[in-house]
């Protein structure tokens, strides 16, 4: 990641933190708790979550321009994500972890 700029870096980083706890916790915590947390509607926002942040993520690890897209379409999954993760409940790490992915998306994809 040496040709990439600190916010860059750190950018990268938050979205590989959220695709890893978006995925885990849905492998994990919601899987286990069924009910609201396996509705449909939520499973597919969490895979889809997962999946922007790692194509976010790989995007900038390329060094393609095309990474504002893909960044702004990750922060705004990311917050859709974390206010439905907030609505099913327990799922803090999850929160936060999309929280600060859709920070730093936002600001690469200005």
């Amino acid at each position: 990641m040496h040709h990439l700029s600190a916010e860059m870096r750190a950018c990268v980083e938050a979205c590989l933190a959220c695709y890893t706890t978006c995925l885990s916790s849905f492998s994990g915590h919601c899987l286990e708790e069924g009910g609201a947390h396996v509705e449909p509607k939520h499973a597919r926002l969490m895979m889809a979550c997962a999946e922007i942040c790692r194509t976010s993520a790989h995007f900038m690890l390329l060094g393609t321009p095309h990474h504002k897209h893909t960044c702004a379409e990750c922060a705004e999954i990311c917050n859709e994500c974390a206010q439905d993760c907030e609505r099913v409940g327990g799922m803090q790490d999850c929160v936060e972890a999309c929280r600060r992915c859709a920070e730093s998306c936002r600001a690469m994809a200005a």
